[in-house]
């Protein structure tokens, strides 16, 4: 196994394309309540179970073993309609009290899609709450966002999430609305009312950055705060014979963009990965850390790149990566019956 290798950056440039996408925002303020993240929390009415049972054999010949870790409910746990995928927390915005955000994308036995939705978990209770992502059209009126959520990085107030093809949509932990309506069938606006598929709160799409290059997909994102200049963190997952996928990191400005030149970003470094089916990765005082993948059966692998390559065993299914107070390493599982955010030595 080889270490990482410098590829050219230009595939990796962004374009700000935010469009007309805040248009609808003044729109929903005229009929919604805009609430604070900490509201969210404060009437998070779902419990996770701190160190709690994981599924058959989820940190099996795990070495070092997870440090903490926090389980989702039963129904979270065990649906097959919603997959974790993205992690960030609160070390990541620069902001205190450890709270956890996870993407989760829909994917339907039957029925409409629902889209996106990402989890607020405040360790310090236990207690969590989703929220739907939503579009806000220019009529006031809103609608799912239907992609794979396959990252989320968190940078002052700022959530981006992973669109594979499109580059990275933008969120705001400021623009968060309270749905009046509680119809758990329908999204929009309807007989006065807003439904959001029974979710009591909305986050609203604010902007957007997309591929430049054309030929880079965005699996996963992440932030590196020990750079002197923070980074964005983006990359790909690649799950074909002989081939792997590449990384990339653009610098970010103080409000929590990345640093643009007339409307695009140019990524700083760019690195072939060194193995493939890469679900998350991130840099860290030089060194750089890989979730590796091995299907719904097998344990996983966490890749460790700096001076050597080592390999240490991970649970079945990890995904996107965050670091929490510059300490530990953080995961997230996908697959139902042993999901579970855990966290291991950096």
């Amino acid at each position: 196994m080889s270490a990482m290798t410098a590829v050219p950056v230009e595939p990796f440039g962004l374009t700000r394309n935010g469009g007309g996408l805040a248009t609808g925002i003044p729109a929903i303020e005229k009929e919604l309540t805009r609430v604070t993240l900490g509201t969210v929390l404060a009437e998070a009415n779902r419990v996770a179970a701190r160190k709690g049972p994981t599924g058959t054999g989820a940190f099996a010949g795990m070495n070092p073993r997870p440090v903490d870790w926090y389980c989702f409910n039963t129904g979270d746990n065990t649906t097959r309609e919603w997959y974790p995928q993205g992690l960030s927390c609160a070390s990541d915005a620069g902001i205190d009290g450890g709270t956890f955000v996870v993407s989760w994308y829909h994917k339907p036995s039957s029925g409409q899609e629902r889209g996106v939705r990402l989890t607020f978990l405040d360790p310090a209770t236990l207690r969590y709450r989703h929220v739907l992502l939503v579009r806000a059209l220019p009529d006031g009126d809103i609608a799912p966002i239907n992609i794979h959520a396959g990252g989320v990085a968190w940078y002052a107030g700022l959530l981006y999430v992973a669109d594979t093809n499109r580059g990275l949509r933008v969120f705001d932990t400021r623009q968060i609305f309270e749905i009046d309506g509680d119809d758990d069938g329908v999204i929009g606006r309807k007989g006065g009312a807003y439904n959001a598929f029974g979710y009591r709160y909305v986050m609203p799409q604010t902007d957007a950055w997309t591929a430049a290059g054309g030929s880079a997909r965005f699996s996963f994102v992440a932030v590196d705060r020990s750079t002197e200049r923070h980074t964005l963190i983006s990359g790909e997952y690649v799950d074909e014979p002989g081939a792997v996928g590449r990384v990339a990191r653009w610098p970010l400005a103080a409000a929590g963009t990345p640093e643009a030149d007339g409307g695009t970003a140019r990524a700083a470094d760019a690195y072939r990965l060194p193995v493939d089916k890469v679900q998350g990765a991130l840099s860290h005082r030089g060194t750089w850390y890989l979730s590796q993948a091995a299907g719904a059966a097998r344990n996983g692998t966490l890749v460790v790149v700096g001076d050597t390559v080592r390999r240490r065993p991970y649970p079945v299914g990890p995904e996107d990566l965050t670091v929490r107070d510059g300490k530990t390493l953080w995961s997230v599982t996908e697959f139902a019956g042993r999901r579970v955010i855990y966290g291991v030595p950096l």
